[in-house]
Parts: C-alpha cells; structure tokens; sequence
C-alpha cells in the first residue's frame, strides 16, 4: 500500500507570514511538510503584471531553496466571496473569467502546474430562477472548457473545481459533479473536482447521515485532491487539531479512502485562523495540526 501524499493549503499564511521564505521554512522546519498547495490570498492575479511576476519568481525560488513542491494553486478566501463565474451581470462574468486567465498565469510563474478553486454563487434571485440557473451553469461549463483551453497552451496539466455545500453554487452534490464531469469531458486537460472533507459533512445541508464516502465512491477518479479540515459537521469549520469542537475522524476517513483505493491522491491540509488570534497561538496550532495529520496518515 503506498503511502498517502500529504501537504498543506497556505491559508495559515495570510496576512501573517507571506514572506516566500518564511512560510517555506514554517512548512519544512517546523511541520516536515514538503508539499503546498498556494493560495491566490498571497499572490492576487490582479495585481500588475510587472510586480506580479517579481513576486512569483521570489515564491518559485523559496520553494525550490526549501525543497518545497508547489502541488497547485488555489483560490482563496478574497476570490470566495465575489459570485465569481456565476455573476448576475454579463460583464461581471468576463471579469471573472479574465481573473483565471491570469491565475493561469501565477499558477505557472510560480511553478505549479494545477489551479482551481470553487468557481462562483448564484444570486438569490438567480438561485430561484430554473431557467436563469440551466442558462448560468451552461455559461460556466463553457468558461471552464475556455479556461482549460488556456491552461494548456501555458503547460498546466489540470484544473480542479471545488464541491461546496451551498445550493447556490456548482457543484454541491455528486450527481451534480458527475453531470459536470460528463459536460467537461471533451476538456483540454483534465478538470477533477476538490473533495473536502468538511463540506461533504456539512449536515444542515445533506442531513444528519451524510458521509464521505458516498463522494468516495460516487466520484472515485475524478477527485484530483482532498481538503482535510476538523468540524462540528454544522459549519464549514476549517479547524486543526487539537479542538475541543471537533468531531471528525481523521483514521476513520483514512481507512475510507483506503478502502476505495485512492491513495494517491494527494490530502491537504486547510486550516483557517482569525486575524484577531495571536500570530504564536496560530503557529503552535497549525504545526500541531499538520504533524496530528501526518501521524494518523502514516
């Protein structure tokens, strides 16, 4: 049985240590972790492109220094909170669409060769309209097959899209990602779906008998990465270990994806922290989090 690949989304990092080389060292020094998954909080794809690139060439180069594999980059908690591809406007559609052609671009300045990210929310008014939703999903798979089109010429080799637990967004259920799936499948690259592991268990959405392995199995190889997180299953949590609010069984979804023999596929760690929260009380937490998960992962 080969061993599970692990590494850690660098959400932690965010407005406290964004500096390449210090988040590099925190990840190899101090977790013994040397995978990442970078998210676009540290690095905006709207920034100009002339500074951009200077700063993609400063992470490219700490990670190299530090041994660090850069798995892919992701959208972060600034992208989530716009209605993304699934804008009401016209206009703010193109916007969107425009971000990702130049997150294409970060992910492949720094070195990555996989970006994605949940994609966009309807407006309420827009989730209430059946025709509005059939038009606003179609618009999305032809963004999404436009987009990969790109990723190609620029050398990515895969696009991930997020599953959340939000009735207003695409995908939040396997048959829905099964459906997307099947409409992207003529895509240049492959486009897997994010597993993470708190969403899938979010129970006032999918009831108190939701499981991951429903979504195991349900999508089997079109996961392209799992996001692990500890949760109460009544909200999208995003805690480490330890906490004294969490309930999820960490061995227990090991043995499930053991089970359906996706090893493979890499798990990363998604931790997230209140600015508020002091900078050494997150530091101790993340890396006690990070080791919690490669020693139940071993």
């Amino acid at each position: 049985m080969k061993k599970f690949t692990f590494g850690i989304n660098l959400g932690f990092a965010v407005k406290r240590w964004p500096e390449p080389h210090t988040w590099a060292k925190i990840v190899t020094e101090d977790m013994g972790v040397n995978l990442v998954q970078f998210t676009f909080d540290l690095l905006d794809p709207w920034w100009p492109e002339s500074h951009r690139k200077t700063l993609a060439a400063q992470i490219k180069y700490a990670a190299q220094e530090y041994g660090v594999t850069i798995h892919s980059a992701f959208a972060g908690l600034a992208y989530y909170t716009y209605n993304g591809l699934l804008n009401p406007e016209p206009a703010g559609r193109e916007i969107m669409k425009e971000w990702w052609k130049r997150a294409i671009d970060v992910t492949r300045e720094i070195g990555a060769d996989t970006c994605g990210g949940p994609l966009g929310g309807l407006s309420v008014a827009d989730g209430q309209n059946p025709a509005k939703m059939e038009q606003l999903y179609n618009e999305q798979i032809a963004y999404i097959l436009e987009l990969c089109d790109i990723a190609k010429q620029a050398g990515l080799r895969q696009f991930l899209i997020e599953a959340t637990p939000l009735r207003r967004e695409f995908p939040h259920t396997v048959e829905q990602a099964q459906k997307m799936s099947s409409d992207l499948a003529g895509a240049a690259i492959p486009v897997r779906f994010v597993l993470d592991v708190g969403h899938a268990l979010y129970q006032p959405l999918y009831g108190p008998n939701t499981n991951t392995q429903e979504w195991l199995t349900g999508l089997g190889d079109q996961i392209g990465i799992i996001h692990l997180q500890n949760t109460d299953f009544q909200s999208d949590s995003h805690w480490g270990w330890p906490n004294e609010r969490g309930l999820f069984d960490l061995p227990g979804f090991a043995n499930e994806v053991k089970k359906t023999n996706l090893t493979d596929i890499p798990i990363i760690l998604e931790v997230l922290y209140p600015f508020e929260l002091a900078d050494e009380q997150v530091l101790d937490h993340i890396v006690k989090s990070a080791r919690f998960c490669l020693h139940h992962l071993a």
